[in-house]
């Protein structure tokens, strides 16, 4: 009899794990196939019975067709209205369910609106300190103002994707677990803002000193202080915020896919930039009587490096990102950077008055509707197994724009949903700015259209690129989570902030920029 209900087996999909059992045939067919079988019930007393070796799971996946293959984890107090089942075995892990696009937008939408009214004010703030004399002197300072952007949000996002995949998988529901896992992403990311940070501040003393052919010891010195020192705050509080906004939303039942890289965005923006443009300033004005101030800051900050590599080495996810998780950002604090050369040369034109207060808001959306889809894609491979896994669900080849938009699956669903937020939620923030009046300049019925047809062309093109990066860095064997949001972030900024310039100087040419530049 024991040779009948060997249970050596288990398959583990969906963060349920359940035995595989010797079942009879017509039970396979019965209506109550959604109940675990006592593995007694399959033997008659004498012990012959007749069995098939069979795998409960895969039996109500063949009956459940394509709504298991569009399951995504979901909030756990709906368990009970899905069709995985459950063992007396101890608490069972939360059930996925099917996401429609209604609830994909409900969920999106809040967070997406907080983000954005976000970037609103860190494009107000930017109006406002480009006037002041450090943006004015020492203009390279504008140069890492999408280069620190956009670092808040490849490290912020990427560290809000990663610890949301790891609470969707079940990796952190243990205190232990959560905590290993908040100390060494926290010392990652301080490790990242710290390098990253210093290497941003050299970018915009080169960008700065090619065209111009000047360059300032002091100025550079500054520059360096101020992008490590922001980085490294801002990297700090930020993330602190993003683990109580997974473990919290975790808690109460929604999937911090669709909540955590948006509410990461949400403040990121205003307190980088804040940061950014506070102590560049405190520390313009020592450069006349405290000129050791500058470099005790930036030794201040690189020694501390060490004590975080160590932090950092001792967790195993966080060590791989330690050691191969630096490619990324650095290209993308690049790419960001050339947005920020853009930004340089556009903001103190009269013909560009306003594209400062416009640039973070469009960088912004774009950045963070890409972020969500990147994440959200990124979860649902690591559903199907491990980067690397030759999988269905993870082609090599480059998608179609019909299957990435118009396609039946969840991912071209989320796509859709997240394409159609762009319109009425940059009405929304224009209608803010321009009711706060700013940005220096009138808000015309072309200029609105302009202004939509630049941000509409960037997220359809960041959300194409994202269906395919991240497939492919799955089939390549790397995690889309570390990977893929440094790249799409630094794409959507420098798309942002390119097409914003090219539709100003188009308007400017067709004589609609009605402009009233000021202090």
């Amino acid at each position: 009899m024991s040779s009948k209900l060997e249970q050596k087996e288990t398959h583990q999909t969906n963060g349920v794990v359940l035995p595989i059992v010797a079942v009879p045939v017509d039970c396979l067919a019965s209506p109550d196939r959604q109940q675990l079988v006592e593995p007694s019930e399959f033997l008659e007393p004498d012990g012959e019975g007749v069995e098939v070796a069979v795998a409960v799971l895969e039996s109500r996946a063949n009956a459940k067709g394509v709504r298991e293959e569009d399951a995504l984890l979901e909030n756990g107090s709906q368990s009970n209205e899905s069709d995985d089942t459950s063992t007396d075995q101890g608490p069972e892990p939360a059930s996925p369910l099917k996401e429609t696009s209604f609830s994909i937008g409900l969920q999106v939408l809040f967070p997406f609106l907080l983000a954005g009214f976000g970037t609103v004010a860190a494009g107000m703030v930017l109006d406002i300190v480009q006037h002041w004399d450090v943006f004015k002197n020492v203009t390279e300072v504008f140069i890492l103002v999408p280069a620190l952007l956009g670092l808040k949000g490849n490290l912020e996002m990427t560290l809000a994707s990663r610890l949301s995949t790891a609470a969707n998988i079940g990796h952190i529901d243990t205190p232990k677990e959560l905590w290993r896992m908040i100390m060494g992403n926290m010392a990652l990311i301080q490790v990242q803002a710290t390098v990253v940070g210093f290497l941003a501040s050299i970018a915009a003393v080169i960008f700065g000193w090619i065209p111009d052919g000047h360059f300032s010891i002091n100025h550079a010195i500054l520059l360096c202080a101020s992008s490590v020192a922001t980085a490294f705050i801002a990297s700090l509080v930020l993330g602190m915020i993003m683990i109580g906004v997974i473990i919290g939303s975790r808690k109460i039942g929604i999937n911090p896919d669709n909540v955590a890289t948006p509410i990461a965005a949400s403040l990121g923006d205003l307190i980088t930039l804040a940061l950014l443009s506070g102590i560049s300033w405190g520390l313009y004005i020592e450069l006349e009587d405290k000129v050791y101030v500058n470099p005790l800051v930036c030794a201040f900050f690189i020694a501390l490096l060490p004590l975080w590599i160590i932090i950092a080495k001792r967790n195993p996810v966080t060590r791989e990102v330690l050691y191969s998780g630096w490619e990324p950002v650095i290209i993308a604090m690049a790419i960001s950077s050339v947005g920020g050369l853009i930004l340089d040369k556009t903001v103190s034109d009269p013909n560009f008055a306003g594209i400062a207060v416009f640039t973070p808001v469009i960088n912004g959306v774009g950045g963070n509707l890409v972020a969500v889809q990147a994440s959200r894609i990124s979860t649902y491979l690591h559903m199907s197994g491990i980067p690397g896994e030759s999988s269905e669900m993870a082609p090599r080849k480059c998608p179609t724009p019909c299957s990435a938009f118009f396609s039946s699956d969840v991912n071209s669903r989320s796509a859709r949903v997240l394409f159609l937020l762009v319109v009425p939620g940059h009405l929304v923030f224009l209608y803010t700015i321009s009711s706060m009046q700013g940005g220096h300049t009138t808000l015309t019925l072309i200029f609105v259209v302009f202004y939509m047809t630049a941000a509409l062309l960037q997220v359809l093109i960041l959300l194409y690129i994202a269906d395919w990066m991240v497939h492919w860095m799955w089939g390549r064997g790397l995690d889309p989570d570390n990977f893929s949001i440094p790249y799409l972030t630094a794409l959507g900024d420098l798309l942002g902030t390119g097409l914003l310039a090219l539709s100003f100087h188009v308007l400017w040419l067709i004589g609609d920029r009605d402009t009233d530049v000021g202090d």
